[in-house]
């Protein structure tokens, strides 16, 4: 349960474009087209997956305070944190180097239509940013890393495929001319984004039922006291009454 919630967490809620704005130039220059987009897309989520479980084994048997203790005691009291960002942008540069090598020998044409952008996957800030957010959550495993990686990934790659769909299609629409290219882009975003802030209360609806229940029945039992409060007043005072 908990790598499903993740995942969709990550994917909707979380998502890299709409809720952060990670990886923006990426997805506003290779948008224009759907087959470049899906191309760009599947890079980002294999590189997402690989870095952030690989970045989580760096931050946690070596980088973190006491990391080092599997060497030994002495090496107990080394902190190696202020190493973070080195270390996790030269795994992230070589998953990347592995792809464009990959990209280029089987899919040439992919490779030129994605021209420097491919490279630049190496300094793409959605890239970093999910090994940085995996280090700031505290993910406790390397099974939930992975969950977060790919589903980072795939809400990076249906965010471009999206709005790749629709740039393809506005292309033949009567646009203003003021709002043309990046224009009506960045406001389609805009709603896109509000449109994804809708999937916030996914997966917190049923904590809150089961924090107002207790107060409704905590309500329901101080009215019975007071009401019996009440009843032994009056009663109090028309005995005295009647004395």
């Amino acid at each position: 349960m908990e790598h499903i919630e993740l995942f969709f967490k990550s994917i909707f809620i979380d998502n890299m474009v709409f809720a952060t704005f990670l990886g923006m130039c990426s997805y506003l220059a290779v948008s224009k087209k759907v087959a470049t987009a899906v191309g760009l897309g599947a890079a980002v989520i294999f590189v997402l997956a690989v870095t952030v479980p690989l970045n989580w084994l760096l931050d946690q048997y070596i980088l973190q305070e006491g990391a080092l203790s599997w060497l030994g005691e002495e090496y107990a009291a080394y902190d190696l944190s202020f190493l973070s960002f080195i270390m996790f942008i030269a795994t992230i540069a070589t998953m990347v180097q592995l792809v464009e090598i990959i990209v280029e020998k089987f899919s040439p044409s992919l490779y030129n239509s994605l021209g420097i952008f491919l490279p630049l996957i190496a300094v793409n800030c959605a890239i970093l940013g999910g090994s940085l957010f995996m280090q700031s959550r505290e993910i406790p495993s390397l099974g939930l890393a992975l969950t977060y990686g790919v589903g980072s990934g795939i809400g990076w790659f249906l965010a471009i495929l999206a709005i790749a769909a629709i740039r393809e299609k506005i292309r033949y629409s009567s646009v203003p001319p003021a709002l043309r290219g990046l224009g009506i882009t960045f406001i389609i975003t805009g709603l896109m984004a509000i449109g994804f802030m809708s999937f916030g209360g996914m997966l917190t609806g049923g904590d809150e039922e089961q924090k107002e229940t207790p107060k409704v029945e905590v309500t329901i039992e101080n009215k019975k006291e007071e009401k019996q409060d009440a009843k032994e007043i009056i009663a109090d005072n028309t005995k005295t009454n009647n004395q």
